[in-house]
């Protein structure tokens, strides 16, 4: 089985390679992992719910990243406690990370919150994730967030930084603190069939977030959540995303952009065979009214049912969610070559679609493709403010450019 990505001819969608690139890595891993295996009971983890099992399951990550041969770290059934812990890169082979049962954060929310993340996998390379439970337990931090006690900066459940050719599938994360999956500045990650699971008032429980990252693909995984499903931060190229499910949430997010002056931007970003039920946007791309060197460009949104979504398409260059020291300038983001196409469904509001872009820098080439969205039983509309672009075939509202 071949070591690397394969090179494939280059007029299939990249984006399509890299995922069957990373089912090649996945079987490879699965096939050769059996010559070494490092169970976390051997060091001493406890599989009780009640065992502090930290430094048990470091333990055997550091044998694994140090097999000369492709390892597994493997967790058997029960419920394992965890406080922060880091996995470390670069390791010497691949690492398949097996988890059969439970990860369950402390009681406590300050032994997670004020680390900002639970568990981290840093520069590594030809890692996979698959399998078990998260639970972060997040209740008692979010109660804390909303008395306006107080509190730590939260925790990530997942975090990838700096990292490459890893996969996470088959997880089910619960109740993070607030981000469920950080991808911060990695190169080709794979998510497939997780579970997002935390309730509609959980405050900045993102299911993923991507920054600064390159060669990003989410399929067949399901959210439901308090803040955006995805969000697609500033420094974020080549991100697919496929037959995913969205609600309660947010929805799917390009942004926000604009939050520093010297920002990257985001670019060739892909969203199909999206369901939204229930959420409070559809897809969305946002900015923050202030100067910016970012950009958004390159969006394509298409094949998507909405069902009963308060804002099923959207560009908000005046982002402010709270309304309180709004910055009420003009957003520097450039927003164009923006596509949505085979877009059907229902509105929770009169506008479906709200094109509200920046005075100084107007959105262009957005182009509408059979879009058919209703309003209960009422004509929905369209609105635009500096945004420019092109319709064909049917459009539903009618086209406001």
């Amino acid at each position: 089985m071949a070591k690397s990505f394969l090179v494939i001819n280059s007029s299939i969608n990249s984006s399509w390679l890299l995922l069957v690139s990373f089912f090649l890595i996945v079987a490879t891993s699965l096939k050769q992992s059996e010559a070494a295996s490092y169970n976390v009971l051997s060091y001493g983890a406890k599989a009780d719910g009640r065992t502090d099992s930290t430094m048990a399951f470091q333990r055997a990550w550091s044998s694994a990243c140090g097999s000369a041969v492709p390892a597994t770290v493997y967790v058997p059934q029960g419920n394992f406690v965890l406080k922060p812990v880091v996995f470390t890169g670069p390791c010497k082979n691949r690492i398949l990370f097996l988890i059969a049962g439970t990860l369950i954060a402390p009681s406590n929310y300050w032994s997670l919150g004020n680390s900002g993340y639970w568990i981290l996998f840093n520069k590594v390379t030809r890692v996979t994730v698959h399998g078990g439970t998260l639970n972060a337990r997040g209740s008692g931090y979010w109660a804390c967030k909303s008395s306006g006690k107080s509190c730590p900066v939260g925790a990530r459940s997942i975090s990838l930084e700096g990292s490459s050719n890893v996969v996470i599938s088959g997880i089910t994360s619960m109740n993070s603190q607030n981000i469920h999956i950080a991808i911060d500045n990695c190169v080709n990650v794979l998510i497939q069939n997780v579970k997002i699971r935390a309730p509609s008032q959980s405050p900045n429980t993102d299911g993923i977030h991507i920054s600064s990252s390159t060669g990003v693909t989410i399929a067949s995984s399901s959210f439901m959540t308090g803040d955006d499903c995805i969000s697609i931060g500033p420094g974020s190229k080549n991100v697919w995303i496929q037959h995913v499910a969205c609600g309660p949430g947010h929805g799917i997010s390009v942004g926000s952009l604009a939050e520093n002056a010297n920002e990257e931007g985001v670019e060739n970003v892909t969203v199909t065979g999206a369901v939204f039920t229930g959420t409070q946007n559809g897809v969305r791309i946002k900015s923050w009214g202030r100067p910016s060197t970012g950009f958004a460009r390159t969006i394509s949104f298409r094949n998507i049912i909405m069902k009963n979504v308060f804002n099923p398409i959207i560009i908000d260059q005046n982002y402010c969610p709270s309304n309180t020291n709004c910055p009420n300038q003009n957003s520097g983001v450039k927003i164009s070559r923006v596509t949505y196409k085979n877009i059907k469904g229902t509105s929770a509001t009169p506008v479906a679609m709200n094109f509200v872009c920046s005075p100084t820098n107007p959105c262009s080439g957005i182009a509408l493709q059979n879009i058919e969205l209703k309003y209960l039983t009422a004509q929905a509309t369209s609105y635009c403010k500096n945004a420019g672009g092109s319709s064909r075939g049917i459009v539903v509202p009618r086209s406001c450019f």
